[in-house]
């Protein structure tokens, strides 16, 4: 007979990893956010993923796998490789809850990605949050948690485009920051940009061409001019 562990209610809403493999099921009880980042690829160890060393057959009604079935089934009697491999192969299950807030999470990094790269191709500036966030509703746009944010962009641009024109730019910018403050302006340029090419002049003056999404411009200059109290120049050299 199988052992049992004894899951109290507030329990009950477990995340567990999931895997059939040998006409048996096997599970796994999980930390959420751990899964989903030894899934993402950001966690390597699986032993901090799991909650504990047991393995189960139903995990809310505390039913122990019996561990003379894994050389049968995973050809191994090691436990930390079966929960390895129950981890990398099997399916995550997340409770209702989580997979909603992972779907948020997603949903706002990829919003994010959008506005700070794309822009509306008639006026060439960024489309605001809001209608971002309308377009995802209207297009009926599916999020997978699994997958990290900027690997689903372009599929959510292909359905985003749907009902909302949108195309991701670079710009190239001409800037000149006199000396005072050049040096604080510089930290700031490199932070947004990818400077092609720049040379301090004789008198402390920075001058450089940097590109950047076409999203970030205004963001760019607003800060800019706040750094230098408007004292800069800066001229948009080529849009593509």
């Amino acid at each position: 007979m199988h052992g049992r562990e004894t899951f109290d209610k507030d329990r009950i809403h477990i995340n567990v990893a999931r895997l059939r493999k040998g006409g048996q099921t096997f599970e796994v009880v999980v930390d959420a956010d751990q899964a989903v980042a030894f899934r993402e690829g950001r966690l390597k160890d699986f032993r901090e993923v799991v909650k504990s060393q047991e393995v189960f057959t139903d995990a809310k009604k505390g039913e122990r796998a019996q561990e003379s079935h894994f050389a049968q089934v995973f050809n191994t009697t090691d436990k930390d490789e079966v929960l390895r491999m129950i981890l990398s192969e099997g399916e995550i299950q997340l409770t209702a809850e989580y997979r909603q807030k992972l779907r948020d999470a997603k949903k706002r990094q990829i919003i994010t990605i959008i506005h700070r790269n794309g822009v509306d191709p008639k006026t060439h500036l960024p489309h605001p949050v809001t209608r971002l966030e309308n377009a995802f509703e209207e297009a009926k746009v599916h999020l997978d948690e699994f997958r990290r944010a900027e690997d689903q962009v372009q599929d959510v641009l292909k359905s985003l485009r749907l009902v909302l024109p949108i195309k991701f730019e670079l710009v190239e910018v001409a800037l000149r920051i006199p000396a005072q403050h050049a040096t604080r302006a510089y930290g700031t340029v490199k932070s947004y940009c990818k400077i092609l090419r720049d040379e301090w002049l004789s008198d402390g003056t920075w001058s450089a061409v940097v590109e950047l999404p076409a999203g970030l411009r205004d963001e760019l200059f607003d800060e800019l001019n706040r750094q230098t109290h408007g004292n800069v120049e800066s001229r948009v050299v080529q849009t593509r």
